[in-house]
């Protein structure tokens, strides 16, 4: 390998070692040594995002787009070296992380756009009312305004996307907020090489060093220790829900709580509605089996429930579904914590009553192959464990009684990141009636196509109710995710001189 990381921690502009270490868990390849993360570590990355925040928190917009096009350009600039080591930690190939750079980047001049469009300040003025009676009006100004230091998750199965400076750093960055990274153990390395271009971008742009600093993994209480920290101010997380509720409530608990804005997944149920399963079924059948089993099912929007009405259009359905599955090779999933995991759904999906298994085969240590079950509407109401999301390509087909029955399980489900629909023109009717149910369960519902695959743009929800997400307002993709670290100041007969540039243009 071309690259070979140093191991250490990037702590506003140093890069420091730990005395503790941690070894990397490769896909292939020998493994690296890398510094264990500190509560110290924490505390000095803290303390110098509240100073770089005194800064950046007040610099103009043009000046944090110019920051973060600059960022994309170093991120480019490693193109290569980052997709080799890439897949050498993770195992995923190397046209899934170049589309994943292309991804990051594009992120980060996106938002990079949007600031410069100001649009997201939501500025709002109500002019002084002197005369009015029987009492006057202040003059009254509004504006979105960044809210502080920012902790991110590196997230598992994005090594870039969602993690060093993925969505949430690009995000907060953009909001004028400075960001800590919490790197993974699963991909250190990239993580270690992604903050080499961050701070070649802070140096380049004249940007104080706290802005970013990245602490490497290896130890749960460095996470714990940096949600506490008095001085962050909102938590960005994409990763289980054990782990996400956890950090949840460590920031409910703090003496001055904070925001914290998991991302903690889903089974993103498929509602297959009867006329078009039998009009086009095989091509619903063989779609489907491209997105569950897409990345080895690692994405968050993997769709793993699929529900229809049971009957020879159903039976159909299934067998496709099976012999496509049968075809599917094994794939290295990202980590040995996650194939276990995903061994240990399959064995609880196999185990619950009423589930049949028409797809078995055999996953060694971290090559995943797909799953098959298949179970009643009724047994799936019996059984809560049915609803609960495997992390791979394992696939649960329901089959229901009724159109009632449909419903009914609609309005069974837990909070999703998404919901989807497939129907033809002679299904409208109860795809009407599933909509203000669906509506209320996830954040994007679909129709006729499939939900992996989720868009950088301006109307992009990447979020739900929980557990989905730990707040229902917020998405965690697409511009919108500004929001999320900003908050709204009012000002009130302050003289021009006093007021944020922005109210005064």
């Amino acid at each position: 390998m071309s690259f070979q990381p140093h191991g250490k921690h990037l702590i506003a502009g140093q890069w420091l070692a730990s005395e503790e270490q941690f070894l990397s868990s490769p896909a292939s390849g020998p493994a690296y040594s890398f510094s264990k993360g500190s509560i110290d570590l924490v505390n000095a990355a803290a303390e110098a995002a509240e100073a770089a925040f005194v800064e950046y928190g007040y610099t103009s917009r043009e000046t944090r787009a110019h920051f973060l096009n600059v960022i994309a350009d170093e991120i480019d600039a490693r193109a290569d070296a980052i997709t080799e080591i890439g897949c050498f930690e993770t195992g995923l190939p190397g046209a899934r992380l170049i589309g994943e750079r292309g991804r990051t980047v594009g992120q980060l001049r996106l938002f990079a756009q949007h600031i410069l469009q100001g649009a997201y300040l939501d500025k709002r003025h109500d002019k002084a009312m002197p005369e009015r009676e029987p009492l006057p009006r202040s003059d009254l100004k509004m504006m979105q305004r960044p809210i502080g230091p920012v902790a991110v998750f590196g997230a598992s199965n994005f090594p870039l996307a969602f993690s060093t400076a993925g969505g949430d750093t690009a995000a907060a960055l953009a909001a004028g907020c400075p960001v800590v990274v919490k790197g993974h153990s699963a991909h250190p390395g990239t993580g270690e090489i992604v903050a080499e271009a961050v701070a070649a971008a802070v140096e380049q742009c004249g940007i104080h060093p706290g802005v970013f600093s990245l602490i490497q993994g290896g130890d749960r209480a460095v996470g714990s220790a940096l949600v506490q920290h008095p001085l962050i101010k909102a938590v960005g997380f994409t990763g289980s829900l054990t782990g996400g509720r956890a950090l949840f409530d460590l920031c409910a608990a703090r003496p001055e709580p904070i925001p914290f804005f998991g991302e903690l997944g889903s089974v993103n149920p498929m509602f297959l509605l009867p006329e078009a399963v039998t009009a086009r079924g095989d091509a619903l059948a063989n779609g489907w089996v491209q997105s569950l089993t897409m990345g080895a099912g690692q994405f968050c929007t993997n769709p793993g429930i699929a529900i229809l009405k049971k009957g020879d259009a159903a039976d159909r359905f299934l067998e496709t579904a099976r012999l496509a599955l049968e075809k599917v090779p094994a794939q290295t999933m990202l980590t040995d914590g996650i194939a276990e995991a995903y061994r240990a759904g399959q064995k609880r999906i196999s185990a619950t009553t009423g589930v049949q298994e028409v797809l078995m085969t055999q996953c060694d240590q971290r090559d995943a192959t797909p799953y098959l079950f298949a179970t009643t509407g009724r047994h799936w109401l019996a059984n809560e464990a049915l609803a609960e999301e495997v992390f791979g390509p394992l696939g649960v087909v329901v089959t229901v009684d009724s159109d009632a029955q449909m419903l009914e399980i609609a309005k069974s489900l837990q909070g999703q990141l998404t919901c989807t629909l497939h129907l033809d023109e002679a299904d409208t009717k109860l795809g009407r009636e599933l909509m203000p149910v669906l509506e209320r369960k996830a954040g994007r519902v679909l129709a006729n196509g499939f939900p992996t695959g989720v868009e950088v743009c301006d109307s992009m929800v990447h979020g739900g109710p929980y557990p989905a997400s730990t707040n229902f307002g917020a998405t965690s993709v697409g511009t919108l995710s500004i929001r999320r670290f900003l908050r709204p100041v009012c000002y009130q007969d302050l003289p021009a001189a006093l007021l944020p540039d922005d109210l005064n243009l």
